[in-house]
Order: structure tokens, then C-alpha cells, then sequence
């Protein structure tokens, strides 16, 4: 995400500075090493805290990785305990099968939800043509087996334009949310595109080619507004929406607009190095989250005295654990009256 530092060792360089939230929190020196991997999508918002936090606790080193969200739960769940993360960027909720291999491990974790996005779908910006395409030409176009190679296939009047498709990896929780809601089944889709853990590498891609469709998170077409263009989905009903922050934040944009979670092992919280710094991320989210050089879409503080509370009493497991919980908001799942 341009704007944004890249991992170099343990550094992470975000720009925003405590000075421009208005505060200097003392607290007890700490020491010690917090790794975190995971989503390409919550990495801005987690990398943006590392950095702050280095200001307050400078001992403390806050390595951050991106491994995208399935990649990331791999070493969240390694075999071996001390190849394990301790905490996990996450842009969908754990799975069935990465809750049973937490089971098995014998890993207990801690859900954090931190922010809202949406899944910017995107063209190159010469594209005059389309404006917006319905779900299910979306799902046509990425469902497996498609034949889909041209623009003209997808909808009459298009032109002859071959359909070049760009994409986030099979370890994305992008790409897991997205072919889910779409195609119908995470992780069902066509063979023949580029995919990247790299956002930033999808970005490139649709800027370069004229007949390009993309998807990624909201935040990186904002950064990349003036490279990209934005395309409206109809869920169906004769209405497309753009995803911003208020058809987000409202869940309008459907269905490709989500929550973004941290996950937490028990035995990493144990240690006040992690814990620290997580109490301190979710002090700061809301204004980590809407910042300009980051650019989600914050919780309700509703949403997170939940999350700080689940820190604070260490209140494991996950609330999807019921198929039916993926179909309800967060207000329903952690049992507030409303938004």
C-alpha cells in the first residue's frame, strides 16, 4: 500500500507518529519480541500500531509479516510451539478446519474484531464501458470452469476486449471471503489468473493492462485512486453500490463488505510484552483504523469495549463457531441491543 513501510528485519515505518493522536502514554518498560503474520489486508492497520507502540515501549519489537490470512494461521497452528506466531492478522473469521487443528494443537486463542472493509472490485482506468457488474456475472466470470477470456462475453454491448483477471492468492482471506460469497464456496475458482499475497503487486497488475478486473481491499484502491477504477456491484436487485465507509460500515455494499480480526494465543497473552501491545492496538484502533495513511473503516465503540473486554478477561474461542453465525452481524454475535 503506497504510503505504507515494508517489513525490513524488525522496522516497520508507517508515518503517523503519536504526536498526531494527541497523546504520550507512560507505562511500565517492557522488552521482548511480539511476532505477528497474516492477512495483506489488516497488515496496514497492524503495522501502523507496531510502529506507534514503538514509541512507548521502544525495547519491544514488533515483527509483522504477510503471509495472507491462511498462511498466516499456519504458523499461528505450527506443530511445534515455538515456531508459532503469537498473533494473527486475519480478513475472515477461523475456519472449521483451522479450528480443529487449534483443538488438536491444544492452542487457545483470544478473537479480536478491529475494523470493517470492503472488497474494491476494479478495472483499468480507460475502462468507459463498465461501471458495475452484477453478482452473478462476477461469479461467471471467476467460477471454476469459466470460459469467460473476453469482455464481450460478459454482458452485450462490451467490446472485444480480452479479460485479463487479477487476484489475491488461495492464503488470502480476501480470496477465501470473496469466492465464498460469489462463486458460492471458499476457495472455488478459476485457475487462469494472476494471483499475489501482495496487494500492492495487484495493483500494479490492473493498472497495467486496458482490459484488467481486479479485487482487493477497499484501503488499496483508496490509496491508489487516481491508478484504478472503482466498479458498483448489484447484489441483484437492480441497485448497485460502491463500497465507501457508510455503505461498509452499514453493510449496503453486499455481500463484499467484512469484518477484520486479530487472533491472540492464550499462551503468547501470558506474556506483557503481547499483551501490551494488543491492549494498546485496540486503545488506538479507532484512530489507527480511519487514518488517512491506513484507511478502514473503525468499529463502533460498542463493537470495541466487546473486543477490549475479551481481552482483558481473556475470553477464548471464537463466536463463528456455528455455521449460521457467518449470516450475522457483529452487533448480533457479541449480543448488543443494536449499532
Amino acid at each position: 500500500m503506497p504510503g505504507l513501510g515494508r517489513i525490513v528485519g524488525v522496522v516497520v515505518t508507517v508515518g503517523l507518529g503519536l504526536a498526531a493522536f494527541g497523546q504520550q502514554t507512560h507505562r511500565a518498560v517492557l522488552s521482548g519480541t511480539v511476532r505477528v503474520d497474516g492477512s495483506s489486508t489488516v497488515y496496514p492497520i497492524t503495522a501502523a500500531a507496531a510502529e506507534l507502540f514503538a514509541e512507548v515501549q521502544p525495547r519491544v519489537h514488533v515483527i509483522v509479516g504477510i503471509s495472507g490470512t491462511g498462511g498466516g494461521f499456519k504458523k499461528f497452528l505450527e506443530e511445534k510451539p515455538e515456531l508459532r506466531t503469537d498473533i494473527q492478522d486475519a480478513s475472515r473469521p477461523i475456519s472449521p478446519a483451522e479450528l480443529e487443528r487449534a483443538r488438536k494443537l491444544g492452542v487457545e486463542f483470544v478473537e479480536l474484531p478491529i475494523a470493517y472493509d470492503g472488497i474494491a472490485v476494479v478495472v483499468h482506468p480507460s475502462n468507459t464501458f463498465c461501471d458495475y457488474l452484477t453478482l452473478a456475472e462476477l461469479k461467471a466470470i471467476w467460477e471454476p470452469g469459466s470460459r469467460i477470456g473476453n469482455w464481450k462475453q460478459v454482458r452485450p454491448g462490451f467490446p472485444d476486449l480480452p479479460l485479463k483477471l487479477y487476484g489475491p492468492g488461495m492464503d488470502s482471506g480476501t480470496f477465501d471471503y470473496f469466492t465464498e460469497v460469489v462463486v458460492g464456496k471458499s476457495k472455488a475458482c478459476r485457475a487462469d489468473f494472476t494471483p499475489s499475497e501482495d496487494d500492492n503487486v495487484l495493483v500494479q497488475g490492473v493498472e497495467g493492462d486496458r482490459g484488467s478486473l481486479g479485487y482487493f481491499g477497499l484501503a488499496y484502491y483508496e490509496a491508489n485512486r487516481s491508478r484504478l477504477k472503482l466498479l458498483a456491484i448489484d447484489p441483484g436487485d437492480g441497485r448497485p453500490i460502491k463500497p465507501d465507509v457508510q455503505t461498509v460500515r452499514r453493510l449496503e455494499y453486499r455481500p463484499l463488505a467484512r469484518p477484520l480480526f486479530l487472533y491472540v494465543s492464550k499462551a503468547a497473552l501470558a506474556r506483557p510484552e503481547v499483551r501490551a501491545f494488543l491492549e494498546f492496538y485496540l486503545e488506538n484502533a479507532p484512530r489507527i483504523v480511519e487514518h488517512p495513511k491506513v484507511g478502514y473503516i473503525a468499529l463502533s465503540e460498542k463493537l470495541y469495549q466487546a473486543a477490549r473486554q475479551r481481552l482483558d478477561q481473556t475470553i477464548t474461542g471464537t463466536v463463528y463457531a456455528d455455521p449460521e453465525s457467518h449470516s450475522k452481524s457483529l452487533y448480533q454475535l457479541y449480543g448488543l441491543e443494536d449499532k
